[in-house]
Order: structure tokens, then C-alpha cells, then sequence
């Protein structure tokens, strides 16, 4: 049983993605309906190229409960060779895949790694890539009846890959209404309502592909005309950091079951309802005011921040798809190591377009420390192309802040809280 996330069609399909999100991107500034922020589309690219390094390194259970569930508990209904089980297949998989998605808004300790998804404040294909790096502790789980009943390994990668794939085209605010369609596809429109956090549209449209599963089980709601929806958390993240959008809310669930007093509210906590907190904590730390979620974290950038920060888009792009793509060639301590970089790369841009405190200073120590850590070929090997693609990153943004812009422009105080 190969692992769900290293399928074929979603390593083909992440270019196609990239171009699609540059195409709508253009496409609404043509139609004045440009929906695209510097800030938060490094985020979402960021957080969605993040998210690929686990599967990458194996991490986690997944692979391992799949094959013993595939070598001990597997019923064989369905065999391989049967035009029937692709469809089967295709079928059962978006049906898990819709308690598994209703799950993860219900159920506060699912919600935490789900969360990720939800924090941005934009509807656009590049919130699709916006994912979260823990989902592997347990989303498998809601699969296992599929291995169980027979579903082969060879179609279970395949139906999850079309499942993921089918996907991105539904985050765009420019499709409107298709009609009949509506009634049996997860649509644009339909997505929107999941997205948003009004109260009127929270917790409806789980489904993958089909809408039918939502309404065969109550949690439709369709857009209505005359509540336009607001994208983001009810909490909102208020931050470009990939680390703080990944854990935020598993702090937040460490910080109540620290503070509350009653035993049986800590143990709540986890398997209670996203939204429940314990009473005695709301009155110490209540939930924000509901009239603050048109206020969208953007802070401002400046024209440097802003050059600076379309070249680390293409950069960290063009970095994954090298160890992506050479990961065959690499140690799997190299590609852990690529994968810390990576990681460590994301989080200091996140702090200099939020206008954290020298955070341009971070940047260059960070690219030297870089580029001498490469050339020193104690434990990478400096002759990979993502290594070398390194030492040129790193020249570029020492150059780039050391001569191009004066560094003492930037130490300054995060300008939002």
C-alpha cells in the first residue's frame, strides 16, 4: 500500500496549480476583482509546500496501518480487474472523506490540525494549497474501512489524488452559481459557504466532489443572496507564521486544560465541540467579539518588503519541486534537512512581511549561515541541485538586503498586534 499523499496526479498536478493561481490572478486584476494579497498568498504557497515534506519523510502511521489492514483485514470484495471497483472506490472514498472533513470541524482536537485550511481571510486557488502539516497524526483513520472492505491500493491513490485534485478549482469567487450542478458537485459557490465563518454559513458543505452527501445528511446551506460570506476562523490567526498557524489552536487547547479547574473540562477540551470552551476559563479569556471578522490582518508592506517578498515566492516554489523532483538522489538525511530549510525559510519571510523586528537582520545572518553551512559539505552533500540552488538564494537575499536596502529601514516594531 503506498502512502495516500505521494500520489503521481498531485505531483503533476502542483505546476498546473501554480499556473492556474497566476492565470486567476491576472484574470481579476482585468476584471478589477483582484482578490490576491502578497502576504497571504506566501502563505498559503508556504503552508501548502510545507505540508509535503511529511509525507516525503514517511512520517506518521498511515502507511503502516494501511498495510496491515491491507494484509489482515481485507475482506477482498472488490477485485482489482473490475471496472466497477474504480467506481466503488471513487464513491467510498469521498463519502469518507466527508465524515472525515465533518469530523475535523466537530471535534475540537481534529479541528486543530484542520484549522490550517480556514485561516485565510482571501477565497482564492491559492487557499486550496493552504494545508496543514499534522494531518497525518489521524485523518487516515477515517479510511480504514475502505482498505477493509477491499478497496486495492492502486485505486485507493488514485481516487484520493482525483478527490484532492477536484478540489482546487472550487476556491475562486469568479464562478458564480451553475445551476443544476449545484445540486450535485461541490461548486466555487458552495465551497465559499464552508469557508466562511458567518454564523448563518459555519460547519455545512463537507463533501470532496459531492454536495448529495450533505444533503442526504442535513449540513447544506446554500449561499444566500443576502449575507455575502466572510472568509477566515472565528478566531483569526493574525499572522503570517507558518508554525504558529499549524499549533494555535493546539496552544490554545493546552493553555484551557491548564487553567480550567474541573477534570472532566480538561478531558472535554479535546474530544468536545470546536467551538466549547470550560466557563471558568471564558471569563478570564473570552472569545473575540464576532463584530471584529471584517477586520482582515493585512500589514502594510513597503516596496523593498514587497519585491522582496514576490522573489521568495518563486524561490520556495522552485526549492520543494528540486527536492521534491531529486528526492530519489537525496538521503533521507538530506531531505529531512532540505525540509528544516524549507520550514525555517518560510517562518523568517512570515516575520518581515508582518514587520517584525529586525526581522530583514534574521534574513541575512540566516542566508550566510546558509550558504557557509553548504559549502562546508559536512552533511549535505553541495553537489545536489537543491544545494546549490541554496547557495544561490542565499547570495541573492544577502546582496539583496546587505547592498540593495539600507537593514536599519527594518528594525522596527510589528506594526499590527
Amino acid at each position: 500500500m503506498i502512502i495516500t499523499d505521494k500520489s503521481i496526479i498531485i505531483t503533476i498536478a502542483v505546476p498546473v496549480f501554480l499556473l492556474l493561481i497566476v492565470i486567476e490572478y491576472l484574470y481579476g486584476l482585468k476584471v478589477g476583482k483582484n482578490n490576491y494579497k502578497l502576504s497571504d498568498t506566501f502563505t498559503s504557497l508556504g503552508l501548502g509546500l510545507m505540508s509535503r515534506f511529511p509525507p516525503l519523510l514517511g512520517i506518521g502511521l498511515q502507511g503502516a496501518a494501511f498495510v496491515y489492514v491491507g494484509s489482515y483485514l481485507n475482506l477482498k470484495l472488490l477485485p482489482l480487474d473490475s471496472p466497477i471497483t474504480w467506481v466503488v472506490g471513487f464513491i467510498l472514498y469521498d463519502l469518507s472523506y466527508y465524515w472525515m472533513h465533518r469530523m475535523h470541524h466537530e471535534i475540537k482536537v481534529l479541528w486543530a490540525t484542520h484549522s490550517v485550511h480556514h485561516h485565510g481571510e482571501e477565497f482564492n486557488l491559492s487557499t486550496a494549497l493552504r494545508q496543514t502539516s499534522t494531518g497525518w497524526l489521524w485523518k487516515w483513520v477515517f479510511y480504514i474501512p475502505m482498505i477493509m472492505v477491499g478497496v486495492p491500493g492502486e485505486v485507493f491513490v488514485t481516487v484520493a489524488g482525483i478527490n484532492l485534485v477536484y478540489q482546487f478549482w472550487v476556491h475562486t469567487k469568479h464562478i458564480g452559481h451553475l445551476g443544476i450542478l449545484e445540486k450535485i458537485f461541490i461548486t466555487p459557490m458552495n465551497h465559499g459557504v464552508h469557508h466562511a465563518k458567518n454564523a448563518e454559513y459555519i460547519d455545512a458543505n463537507y463533501g470532496g466532489v459531492f454536495i448529495i452527501w450533505d444533503r442526504m445528511f442535513g449540513t447544506y446551506i446554500p449561499q444566500r443572496s443576502d449575507i455575502k460570506p466572510i472568509y477566515g476562523t472565528v478566531k483569526p490567526l493574525n499572522s503570517w507564521n507558518p508554525i504558529w498557524a499549524n499549533f494555535q489552536v493546539f496552544y490554545q487547547m493546552i493553555q484551557d486544560t491548564i487553567n480550567t479547574k474541573k477534570l472532566s473540562d480538561k478531558l472535554k477540551i479535546w474530544y468536545g465541540p470546536t467551538s466549547w470552551r470550560p466557563d471558568d476559563v471564558l471569563e478570564n479569556n473570552p472569545d473575540p467579539d464576532p463584530a471584529k471578522f471584517a477586520e482582515k490582518f493585512n500589514p502594510p508592506l513597503s516596496r523593498e518588503q514587497s519585491i522582496f517578498g514576490i522573489f521568495q515566492i518563486f524561490a520556495i516554489v522552485a526549492f520543494a519541486a528540486l527536492v521534491t523532483i531529486n528526492v530519489a538522489s537525496q538521503t533521507y538525511q538530506e531531505t529531512a534537512i532540505f525540509g528544516l530549510i524549507f520550514v525555517l525559510t518560510v517562518l523568517i519571510i512570515s516575520l518581515i512581511l508582518q514587520n517584525k523586528e529586525n526581522s530583514f537582520n534574521i534574513q541575512l545572518f540566516f542566508s550566510i549561515a546558509l550558504i557557509l553551512f553548504i559549502f562546508s559539505d559536512s552533511v549535505v552533500n553541495s553537489s545536489l541541485m537543491a544545494s546549490q540552488f541554496l547557495i544561490g538564494y542565499g547570495l541573492i537575499n544577502t546582496l539583496y538586503i546587505a547592498i540593495g536596502i539600507p537593514i536599519q529601514k527594518y528594525s522596527l516594531k510589528e506594526s499590527i498586534n
